[in-house]
This record gives structure tokens, C-alpha cells and sequence, in this order.
């Protein structure tokens, strides 16, 4: 009698045990298959200004908040030692202008002109002789006095030629070097301005008036007041897949319930060595009204996408290819699009089929 009540109570525990098996049926939807990344928001163009001398501010122009355009001055920093050598090199350059000295080259061409017109008598007074003396006119000391003299005015004028291009090369080359060094003073005390190097917002700045600045130290955040950027952190083993062009799926913390639309517009081909993964950049395709820098994301890359599939949780597949149907069957099956909850089967079962979870 016990031994026929406890068979009968095996018998139910069985029966339960196999009612409690999970057990469905593959469905046909659509899936999409995304790769997962997060990132946050920057300006386009947006970028960090330096200064290029040491010092201390002497003026800021702008505040946070403000939009500035390309060369607006951002902050000056003091340069009273550079603006007196920047004097110095105007007085420079306004001695050895060329326009300045054009009345050297002119006395340099008037003696020119002298010179060759003594030339040009010493000759006529040379042959002249010359002529006397084939008559047997003259002497000869005369004849060679003459050709002296004539020999001497022509070195004269051929040396007046050269002293007037070197004179006029000495005095390009003054004129040129003393407005390069007016240029590159002018350069120099320009350096003192911190200006703005696009048309844009100022985002941050960092000193104020009276505060030391230096070479390494950022002294305002620039960027553009429309346009912004998705920069995007991928893992190694999922950059292959993405490409230019794909659409993203966005989400923000300061937009709750809402996904904005963006798509990838550039792909950094060098991997970060600390964190594994490669800088990916999107574009959003309609922008939200209003957004701010450093604003940090949540994103879905779409790698692909399929209207009409076969699917099956992916609990139910086994070893990435092997179901179990509810009549004990095992059966290799070919998978396809997947995404974090389900999976595609391509071949290998029907939507008829009745499944079983693996047991684990």
C-alpha cells in the first residue's frame, strides 16, 4: 500500500516537473542588430586656446556665454617690455625705407651721369690728339696724357655703375630686413592677444584679470553655437562593423524618453591603447533645440536591420547552434541578425516548431 501511494507521487512530481518546462514557439518580427556605445556631446570645431607667451592678463574682452568671430580679441595679456621694441622697429623701418633713401640713388645716378659725360669728353679729346698725331700734330707725351685721362674717366664711370647697384642692393636689403623685423615684432606683440580662432560661443574661461598665465595651461574652451558633435567610444571587437554612414539611435539623460536620430560621419583609425577602443563621430540628422558641451549619451550603432525574421530568444540556443525541441529532437541551426534579447534563425527550424530551454 505505501509503495503504491509513493509511485503515485513520483508519478505527479514527474507530471509537474515536466508541465514546468519553458516551452515556445519562434516568432516572426522585426529585429534590428546595433552595437552598444556611449560618449558625450562637444561643439563642432570645438577647441581649447593657448596662450603663446607667458604673463599676466591684462584685459578679458568676453565672458562666458558670449558669441565671438574669427580674430575678436578674448583676452590680452601685458606687454609693455614688447610694444617698446615694436617702436624701436617702426623707427628702424622708417630709416631704411626705400622712399626714405631715394635721394642717395639719386645723387648716386647724377654722379652716374657726370661720370659718364667726362667719359665721353675724355674720349672725344683722346681721339682728337690721336688724329693730330697721325698728322704729326703734337707730341706724344700729349697723345699719351690724353688717352690717360680718357682711360681714367671710363674706369670711373663703370665704377660709378657698380657703386650705384651696390648701393641700391645695400639699401633693398636694409629696407626689406627692417620691415621683417617690424613684421615679426608686430607678430610677436600680437601673440600678447589671445584671439578667437572661429565664429563661435565661448564656452569656458579659466583666468581673469591680474592672474598668471602660461604656455601649458588652457585659457578658454571655443566652439560653434549650432552645430555639435557625437564623439562615440567603440570596443575593439566591434569597430570592423561600423561604417560611415550608419544610422544611430540616441538617447540623452536631459531628453528622457526621447531618441534622437544621428548617423556616423567619421571613424579615428587609431585605437586608444588604455581603454580598448576607437573614437567614432556622428552627426545628429535633427538636432534637439538646445544642447551643451560634455553632455553625455547613451547610443545604439545599426549595423543591420530586417522587417520579416525567425526569431528565438537567446536563451534558447545553445552553444550559438543547437535547439531543443519539445520532443526531445536536437537540431543544428543557422543564425543570423541578433540583438540583446533575441536572435535570428536562418535554417534549421520553422516558426511551427515548439521549443525547450536548455537546461543549464
Amino acid at each position: 500500500m505505501f509503495k503504491t501511494i509513493l509511485s503515485f507521487l513520483t508519478l505527479i512530481f514527474l507530471f509537474s516537473c515536466q508541465n514546468k518546462v519553458e516551452k515556445i514557439k519562434p516568432t516572426i518580427e522585426a529585429i534590428t542588430e546595433s552595437i552598444y556605445a556611449s560618449g558625450i556631446i562637444k561643439s563642432k570645431d570645438q577647441y581649447q586656446a593657448f596662450a603663446t607667451v607667458n604673463g599676466i592678463v591684462d584685459h578679458v574682452f568676453v565672458t562666458e556665454g558670449d558669441t565671438v568671430t574669427r580674430g575678436m580679441p578674448i583676452l590680452s595679456i601685458s606687454d609693455e617690455a614688447q610694444h617698446l621694441s615694436k617702436e624701436n622697429a617702426e623707427l628702424a623701418a622708417a630709416f631704411s625705407d626705400l622712399n626714405a633713401n631715394q635721394g642717395k640713388l639719386n645723387e648716386a645716378k647724377l654722379f652716374i651721369e657726370l661720370s659718364k659725360n667726362k667719359m665721353k669728353n675724355d674720349s672725344v679729346m683722346f681721339f682728337r690728339q690721336k688724329n693730330l698725331w697721325q698728322q704729326q700734330v703734337g707730341t706724344k707725351v700729349e697723345l699719351e696724357q690724353r688717352e690717360l685721362a680718357y682711360q681714367n674717366s671710363k674706369t670711373a664711370y663703370y665704377s660709378s655703375l657698380v657703386k650705384y647697384d651696390d648701393l641700391k642692393r645695400q639699401l633693398d636689403f636694409t629696407s626689406s630686413q627692417s620691415h621683417k623685423n617690424l613684421l615679426i615684432s608686430s607678430k610677436m606683440e600680437s601673440d600678447y592677444t589671445l584671439k578667437s580662432e572661429m565664429d563661435g560661443i565661448v564656452y569656458s574661461l579659466s583666468k581673469s584679470k591680474g592672474e598668471i598665465v602660461g604656455l601649458q595651461t588652457p585659457l578658454a574652451v571655443i566652439g560653434d553655437a549650432k552645430k555639435f558633435i557625437l564623439e562615440m567610444q567603440v570596443d575593439e571587437y566591434d569597430i570592423l562593423k561600423i561604417k560611415k554612414g550608419q544610422p544611430v539611435l540616441v538617447t540623452l539623460d536631459s531628453y528622457k524618453g526621447k531618441v534622437f536620430e544621428a548617423v556616423v560621419t567619421k571613424i579615428d583609425p587609431l585605437m586608444n591603447e588604455r581603454s580598448k577602443t576607437f573614437l567614432v563621430e556622428a552627426e545628429f540628422t535633427k538636432q534637439p533645440e538646445v544642447l551643451y558641451p560634455n553632455i553625455s549619451f547613451e547610443a545604439n550603432v545599426v549595423i543591420q536591420k530586417k522587417d520579416r525574421a525567425v526569431l528565438i530568444p537567446r536563451n534558447y540556443l545553445q552553444n550559438d547552434s543547437l535547439v531543443f525541441k519539445s520532443n526531445g529532437d536536437k537540431v543544428i541551426v543557422k543564425t543570423g541578425l541578433k540583438d540583446y534579447q533575441k536572435i535570428e534563425i536562418l535554417s534549421g527550424i520553422g516558426a511551427e516548431d515548439e521549443l525547450v530551454k536548455p537546461s543549464e
